[in-house]
């Protein structure tokens, strides 16, 4: 179970209805891309050596998927004095997220994709007021050329019959593969939290002294492992033996210097085969001088 329930109860396009927040055009876009039939074109923001590397792994390219959520993040003040995290911000960007990813996934299922590759999830801000951001999420779309190896039915979607989704570079994607192992999806945790201010009394009695802000170094701490548990916890939902290309990032965004979100993310992993052999380098060498 996710930290923050989201479920919109919006269709992912399979069943022939367009999915909540996905234009109509996008619908006729992916309809004209036709993957598969003759004189069919495919879009990719891949770079030609992960192109030929997702193809090398057995997977081809068939679509640039997108989602999007422009949101309006409430108001939360925290105590001047206290470490707490901000639970309306926490939840205001982990649904935004939500929102972008989901609409990415539905494009990619209208597409009869098995998976999304090389996804990129950003934050911009807009003109349209100080609370107000874009959520994207941008990949391309993938369909395999063989059936999984090992369980699942032979289906590289995850348990949930989705696309799996990674942010896997083409070449980390295509060394996965090879060593038996198959994305599953991309997990996420965050957490908005206010940083205590410190009295003058505090700020005053450390003046000239090398001393560990205490309060401080909590607060950072226990946000960074909120974020990190529930990113986990979004793993174990998906049955996975672990998550890869983990990365733990801090965004003030328009908070000011005492409110932070802390966010994990990752690819959520699972095992194709027993054996887990990595193919050792050739060594190359030039013969030009």
């Amino acid at each position: 179970m996710t930290v923050f329930d989201s479920a919109d109860g919006t269709s992912d396009g399979s069943d022939g209805i367009p999915p909540q927040g996905v234009p109509a055009d996008a619908m006729r876009r992916l309809a004209e891309l036709q993957p598969g039939k003759p004189g069919s074109i495919f879009t990719s923001d891949l770079s030609v050596n992960e192109f030929l590397l997702v193809r090398e792994a057995g997977f081809r390219p068939i679509g640039l998927v997108l989602g999007s959520s422009i949101y309006h993040v409430g108001i939360q003040l925290g105590r001047w004095g206290k470490n707490q995290e901000l639970t309306t911000l926490s939840q205001a960007m982990y649904h935004a997220r939500e929102l972008a990813m989901t609409r990415m996934e539905a494009e990619a299922a209208q597409l009869g994709a098995d998976g999304i590759v090389g996804v990129r999830l950003s934050v911009e801000a807009r003109d349209f007021g100080n609370d107000i951001a874009e959520f994207i999420a941008i990949g391309t779309a993938v369909k395999a050329d063989h059936p999984a190896p090992g369980g699942n039915g032979g289906s590289w979607r995850n348990l949930k019959g989705q696309p799996f989704t990674s942010d896997l570079s083409g070449q980390d994607f295509w060394t996965l593969i090879r060593a038996g192992y198959a994305p599953l999806g991309m997990v996420m945790g965050t957490c908005v939290y206010h940083i205590a201010h410190r009295r003058m009394g505090q700020m005053l009695s450390n003046i000239g002294q090398n001393v560990e802000i205490e309060q401080f170094t909590q607060a950072l701490y226990d946000a960074r492992e909120l974020a990190m548990e529930r990113m986990q916890r979004e793993a174990e939902e998906l049955h996975a033996e672990g998550v890869v290309g983990v990365q733990l990032n801090a965004h003030n965004h328009r908070w000011g210097g005492h409110t932070t979100e802390f966010f994990a993310i990752g690819t959520a992993v699972r095992p194709l085969r027993e054996d887990h052999v990595i193919e050792r380098p050739a060594l190359v060498l030039g013969l030009d001088g």
